[in-house]
């Protein structure tokens, strides 16, 4: 068939020197890799969107699935009274029973066992049913928390919302491997907004005085979505070729592990070469350097979204508890959407100046909750919306850093591994905010 071909080409050669004036077939439309690349970005940002969606309004449904009043045809009722009704009069603080950090561990340690497992062997099962199951219990847990009559109910639709979050971000996150690395800024961009939209839909929706439950179902087309994204919008992926500044960028890097072998062939999910035991230590070994100090955030960051959020309550306001929580979590998920999205901005490579700083707004925040000194809730505001700019922050470059500085073959692996660091200083932050809480709230 080769000398066929190559007849045919060399007759064709020669016919053109003969009637160079006649016009010649039409050749097929080049690709487009320009309209590929954007609906790469799109994609991967309507990913990060859906996927962190759930787990972002059951965060900011906290206060009202643990205090939540079931009306007469099981609405829930949101009181929009200004003046908080207290849950514990022998403290000083508004305290529920329970403290919000009970529906973070409902949200995170089902996420933590799965980031744990995934390297294990979940680049065994294909995508496309990961993706599927995620869209499924994502839809669940809304379905759950909004028909619930009892809050251990509405905590195994969290838990829901939780496998659908942590395998979504474990799947996702690894299919990056096999797209130019661009798409994790874009996919990091989404997850910020997730957590903005999510916050502020339900913020929104509750204050105009929409109901909890009619509020969660209202937002069921998100995993409808999700998977539209995946399966409708994503192109089939190709060769990379970063190229440009992120190229030189990368080759200015140290890799996470050298390695003198010959480029390996190209290779698509689902078929991704299995690293033997020594190859992923080696790995893994590589990065220490960005798991430690991103799970060191996310700590800091959690224990005072769940922790001290609840226990920062001004009675000065016109908001009453549950609208201060709420404006919280939006004003938080709003500083991480702007830092997740900045990474065409600047980059951040020392990581740890982040952690650092995080850590100092732990503290500074719990030594508020026990000797009440900012004057005005406003100052609160501020610091939690830095908050979020550190948390998303160290997210987004963490995880750039990592795809720079690792290689093809090793990319997928170290993806799914990395993301357990913020699931797991989360679980952390969630262990301890809960002894705290009780012991904050039997202070008289």
């Amino acid at each position: 068939m080769g000398g066929s071909a190559g007849s045919r080409r060399r007759l064709s050669d020669s016919e053109g020197e003969v009637t160079a004036q006649e016009p010649r077939e039409p050749r097929p439309p080049p690709p487009d890799p320009q309209g590929a690349h954007w609906k790469n970005a799109m994609g991967f940002w309507l990913l990060g969107l859906c996927n962190n969606f759930s787990y972002v309004v059951m965060l900011s449904a906290a206060h009202d699935i643990l205090s939540h009043k079931r009306a007469p045809g099981n609405q829930s009722h949101v009181d929009r009274d200004p003046v908080p009704t207290p849950h514990n009069n022998s403290s000083r603080f508004d305290c529920n029973s329970v403290s919000t950090a009970a529906v973070l561990l409902a949200d995170i340690l089902p996420t933590l066992v799965i980031k744990l497992l995934a390297p294990l062997g979940l680049h065994l099962l294909p995508y496309s049913p990961r993706v599927l199951f995620s869209g499924v219990c994502a839809a669940g847990s809304f379905i759950l928390v909004a028909f619930s009559h009892s809050v251990v109910i509405s905590l195994c639709g969290v838990v829901l919302a939780s496998i659908s979050s942590g395998l979504g971000e474990v799947t996702f996150l690894s299919l990056t491997a096999f797209y130019p690395r661009t798409v994790i800024s874009w996919w990091s961009s989404g997850t910020g907004g997730a957590g903005l939209l999510g916050a502020l839909s339900y913020l929104g929706l509750t204050q105009v005085g929409l109901s909890p439950q009619h509020t969660l179902l209202s937002m069921l087309g998100i995993p409808a979505l999700l998977l539209a994204s995946y399966f409708f919008l994503l192109t089939s992926p190709g060769p990379q070729d970063p190229g440009g500044e992120e190229e030189a960028e990368r080759a200015a890097r140290q890799p996470l592990m050298s390695s003198e072998a010959p480029e390996a062939p190209e290779w698509k999910p689902d078929s991704s070469p299995s690293l033997s035991l020594q190859e992923k230590w080696t790995v893994f070994k590589g990065l220490q350097c960005y798991i430690l100090p991103l799970v060191l955030v996310y700590f800091a960051e959690y224990f005072i979204n769940q922790g001290l959020f609840e226990l920062l309550f001004f009675r000065n306001t016109s908001l009453s508890h549950a609208q201060q929580y709420r404006w919280y979590q939006m004003l938080y998920q709003a500083g991480v959407f702007a830092s997740r999205s900045s990474l065409r901005c600047f980059r951040i490579q020392f990581t740890w100046a982040l952690a650092l700083l995080q850590c100092f707004n732990l503290v500074f925040l719990l030594v508020d909750v026990w000797l009440s000194f900012l004057p005005s809730i406003y100052l609160v505001f501020l610091i939690v919306l830095y908050e979020g700019l550190l948390g998303g922050a160290a997210y987004v470059n963490t995880f750039h850093n990592i795809a720079l500085e690792t290689s093809d073959e090793h990319r997928e692996f170290a993806m799914a591994t990395a993301c357990v660091s913020d699931t797991l200083g989360i679980s952390l932050s969630g262990l301890l905010a809960l002894p705290l809480h009780d012991f904050l709230c039997r202070l008289s």
